[in-house]
């Protein structure tokens, strides 16, 4: 990542997906979590269709593998995940909830492990999961109530979970869907899902919609749709094509800076020390899961080894599984990627 172009589009996707946590922070405050996990994927659905019909992609699912892709995104990747999501994070401040979530690279290998037969993990792999683990304990231990901090990081840690299984079971699935319709078609199913648990959901109910979708809601809901996520993925793609994945998947560790920032700048929110050394744990974790792209990355930057290419750098990735991209630590869903070929 050299180019000013690339260096303002990662910062601009940290940005992106950071405060995205600080917009759900603001919306929980009158709305029921299921409820705007659910309203907050309609909105991204309405965007997404209004860009497959000005770019004239093909969107119907025309096999087998499209609708077990389709099911399988949706319902873990997108629904699992969200609903988890706001409802953990309505337990705990937005700078947890980042962090938590950017567990999610640290998990994936091991599902991988045991999902998909030919995966293999290697030793620092699993030093790197027992410390990425030992952060999350630490962090959940740091607000010191049962019933509140422990139980917030415990879903999010389960929105992780359910994102890492729901990427590691599309790899079994080959959909002839492009990119974007397919994404369109698991937030559809998602937010269908939301609707219908929130409905079912004795704590939720719809009938004061209106009262609760005040201007600060409204300004939330709308910036989570255009902003994280029509804005996020476009700048998440050009840059996957740009420096590949596993140079892209340090945003994951960025987010939840900004996320920490501006809860504490806007929010009025406090991370405390074992937070952040919770957070130091995740992060060496990740180092020690990906030790051998990252030294790859880095190697020709102080002189050692050969420069590689994007494709290369993308092929070399632990974040693609066989072709299939997730975007961990934030509240989005990537799907397949295209061919490092």
């Amino acid at each position: 990542m050299t180019s000013q172009r690339d260096i303002f589009l990662f910062v601009a996707l940290a940005v992106a997906w950071g405060t995205a946590f600080g917009a759900v922070e603001v919306g929980l405050e009158t709305l029921p979590p299921i409820l705007f996990a659910a309203l907050r994927l309609d909105g991204a659905v309405l965007l997404f269709v209004a860009a497959i019909a000005a770019l004239g992609y093909e969107w119907r699912p025309r096999t087998r593998a499209d609708w077990v892709t389709i099911i399988i995104s949706g319902g873990l990747i997108v629904g699992g995940h969200y609903g988890l999501m706001f409802l953990g994070q309505s337990y705990v401040s937005s700078a947890v909830a980042a962090i938590v979530l950017s567990l999610t690279p640290i998990v994936t290998p091991p599902l991988a492990l045991a999902l998909l037969p030919r995966e293999r993990i290697r030793a620092p792999a699993v030093v790197g999961l027992g410390l990425g683990l030992a952060g999350v304990v630490m962090i959940a231990l740091s607000g010191g109530s049962l019933d509140g901090q422990v139980v917030g990081v415990a879903l999010l840690f389960g929105s992780a979970l359910v994102f890492a299984i729901g990427s590691v079971l599309t790899e079994r699935t080959r959909g002839t869907l492009p990119l974007l319709p397919l994404q369109t078609w698991a937030m559809a199913v998602g937010a269908a899902m939301l609707h219908t648990l929130s409905f079912a959901h004795p704590g939720e109910s719809a009938a004061g919609l209106r009262a609760a979708l005040t201007a600060e809601t409204a300004a939330a809901l709308a910036y989570l749709a255009v902003v994280s996520t029509a804005g996020g993925f476009l700048a998440y793609f050009v840059l996957l094509e740009r420096v590949g994945a596993s140079e892209l998947s340090l945003v994951n560790y960025a987010s939840p800076v900004i996320a920490a920032l501006v809860g504490w700048a806007l929010l009025g929110e406090t991370i405390t020390l074992t937070t952040i050394t919770g957070f130091a744990l995740i992060i060496a974790g990740f180092a020690l899961c990906k030790i051998g792209a990252l030294w790859r990355l880095g190697a020709p930057v102080v002189g050692y080894g050969p420069t590689r290419p994007a494709a290369a750098a993308a092929r070399a990735g632990d974040i693609v599984v066989d072709g299939n991209v997730y975007v961990a630590g934030t509240d989005s869903y990537a799907g397949q990627a295209r061919s490092a070929d």
